[in-house]
């Protein structure tokens, strides 16, 4: 490939704006020079090969930027990238340059055979790859310093010169996904192979599993239903519900791995191998060697980030949770006093007063799940963990612990503390749905409504603009780099985890959870496709083979969920009425019960393969023809 890029002309006459580059105001001419020149640069002289073009805004300032590149470069790029296309022979292979005849759909001159995602996602790559030669410094700023190997477009991000980069939304390409999406309602799967074309794997397999789950949870609604109706305090007749939800907890997410796998080998992902991890953006620390690399980059000691992590962090989180647990208990306070108000009054007025103190306590934990989540990045920022990966690990243990104790742990005291299974049923209801309707607004109709009001704003704005400049580019370019930035798919999986919590945890006593869920997801779907198209700034595509540690998280509720759902059993009267001469065998059964039901639950999870036998034998194939290539050379 290396003798490829010779060719590669940096200029073309048809230029394709794919990417935004917005430089802070006021940045000096030393530096924009320095760093287009980079960009344009031919790649053995340490530049990107990229075509760069200035947007004249209407005051004459050219602080935004427009990055394409030429059909031949994007197809060397994507031979860089690693990317997955499908092959005349309908196997999935790594593209590469030579080879490029083999592969579906390519022709010299069809600019489709890479999808617009895949370009974006492309010129990412290589912009943030343009690294540091000999310079010291970035030109013009003495205080941001560089060394050989340093990412030039992380410090100028770090520094504050360049303010932002987004790929730009196709409006056609887009115009057709709304319709096919959600402009009509329409009963029906989602255009998911459309929505991973424009948006990328990662947002396309969200949107994937919150319709496998949406589907999943349809028949625990419908037996849950007539479970509410007729049998609302017969506790013996849930032990079978029960049953068939923890059964189901494990089918529906070992099934979901085989679905994600058929999925993901379709878009060429799964056969990605994976990149090697540079240092995230944040990272800090004295210049040192690499060991791997062999590259000077800063290098922090992992003592004292553990020394952050044990002796802050950790007892930052409990006080949190301590804080969590004293809300609760005010909550309680609160439940005990209007239930006092009721027994006074009697009226229709103090009947709707019983359920103020579970309305409040819900606005109160999602208020708190979301400070929580600001003071959780601040300290996982803070513990200066040297990759992404790392970073998000722990940000995501932080916020899965807190979200778990804040939301589920006044149920499990009520279930178990204080054995009021009416009160259970009233608080898990309001609970789950107040956390709908609050998230249903916050994370859609109140965004959509602010992007709307400045889209207006704006417009009325870009009627006044003079310019030669294509005035359709300019709005965009100018809209568009307004918006909210869309920063990932962790809120979303989030929402959802704590969904399939209501569902699983509590499902003896009160069956109708499956039934809102269902009714929130469907409207879930909706409301975050509008956020998608309309809301955010487009994100870039980002390779993934699956929903990664949320996999893992789902699982640990399911497996929670048989522990609980058994006690609740096992505190039913009429479970209690079996062993009235002594509670230790009832412990014992009730044990027993629960450790039947868990090992059932593993060895599913054993019997069931994560990829269907066609899969698997497409994947075996490839890696023997990988050796024996390995063996000719």
């Amino acid at each position: 490939m290396a003798e490829s890029w010779s060719f590669v002309d940096t200029f073309e006459s048809n230029f394709r704006p794919l990417v935004v580059i917005e430089l802070a105001k006021g940045t000096k001419e030393e530096t924009i020079e320095w760093f287009t020149k980079r960009i344009v640069d031919k790649k053995a002289n340490g530049g990107a090969q990229l075509q760069i073009k200035p947007l004249v805004t209407e005051n004459g300032d050219e602080n935004i930027y427009l990055v394409g590149a030429s059909h031949l470069r994007l197809l060397l790029g994507a031979e860089t990238v690693g990317l997955v296309k499908e092959c005349n022979d309908n196997s999935m292979r790594t593209f590469t340059y030579s080879s490029r005849k083999t592969f579906k759909d390519f022709a010299d001159d069809n600019h489709n055979f890479l999808t617009m995602a895949e370009c974006q996602y492309i010129i990412k790559h290589e912009l943030e790859n343009l690294r540091a030669k000999n310079e010291k410094m970035i030109p013009g700023y003495p205080q941001a310093k560089l060394y050989p190997g340093k990412s030039i477009v992380r410090r100028l991000l770090t520094s504050g010169i360049l303010v932002q980069i987004f790929p730009l939304h196709d409006r056609e390409e887009l115009k057709k996904l709304r319709h096919s999406w959600y402009g009509r309602v329409k009963v029906g799967y989602q255009p998911l192979d459309e929505i991973r074309c424009y948006f990328g794997e990662t947002i396309a397999l969200y949107f994937g599993f919150l319709e496998y789950f949406t589907f999943a949870l349809i028949p625990m609604a419908v037996i849950g239903i007539p479970y509410y109706v007729f049998a609302w305090e017969d506790y013996d007749k849930y032990v079978m519900f029960a049953t068939f939800n923890l059964l189901w907890s494990t089918v529906i997410l070992e099934v979901w791995k085989r679905i994600c796998a058929i999925m993901t080998y379709r878009w060429g992902t799964l056969l990605m191998k994976r990149q090697f991890e540079e240092p995230r953006p944040g990272f800090h620390g004295v210049l040192g060697i690499n060991p791997v690399t062999g590259r000077e980059e800063p290098v922090y000691s992992s003592i004292k980030r553990q020394i952050r992590i044990y002796l802050v962090s950790l007892p930052f989180v409990c006080l949190c949770l301590y804080f969590s647990l004293y809300v609760m208990m005010i909550y309680f306070d609160l439940e005990q006093w209007a239930l006092d108000y009721h027994e006074e009054n009697e009226s229709n007025f103090s009947s709707l007063m019983l359920f103020v103190p579970s309305i409040i306590y819900a606005v109160v934990i999602e208020i708190m799940n979301r400070i929580y989540r600001y003071a959780a990045e601040f300290l996982t920022s803070w513990e200066n963990h040297r990759l992404e990966s790392s970073y998000q690990n722990h940000l995501i243990l932080k916020v899965l612990v807190f979200n778990f104790l804040n939301c589920f742990a006044s149920l499990f005291y009520i279930a178990f503390v204080l054995f009021d299974m009416k009160l259970l049923r009233q608080s898990l209801a309001t609970l789950l749905i107040t956390s709908q309707i609050l998230n249903q607004f916050a994370e859609s109709l109140l965004p959509y409504w602010l992007q709307k009001r400045h889209k207006k704003r704006m417009k009325k704005r870009m009627c006044s603009l003079k310019t030669d400049t294509d005035l359709s580019l300019v709005e965009q370019v100018n809209l568009e780099k307004e918006m909210g930035t869309y920063f990932g798919t962790f809120d979303d999986y989030l929402e959802l985890f704590l969904q399939f919590g209501y569902v699983s945890l509590f499902s003896c006593v009160y069956p109708l959870a499956a039934v809102f869920a269902v009714l929130n997801n469907i409207t879930e779907i909706y409301s975050d496709a509008l956020k998608m198209c309309r809301v955010y700034k487009r994100p870039f595509a980002e390779p993934t083979a699956n929903i990664g540690v949320w996999q893992l998280a789902f699982e640990t509720m399911s497996v929670i969920s048989v522990v609980t759902n058994c006690i609740l059993i096992g505190m039913s009267p009429q479970v209690n009425a079996l062993f009235t001469d002594s509670k230790t065998d009832l412990i014992l059964t009730v044990a027993l019960v629960e450790h039947l039901l868990l090992a059932i639950k593993f060895i599913m999870a054993f019997v069931i393969p994560d990829k269907p036998r066609d899969i698997q034998i497409k994947l075996a194939k490839l890696e023997f023809e990988s050796l024996e290539a390995l063996k000719q050379q």
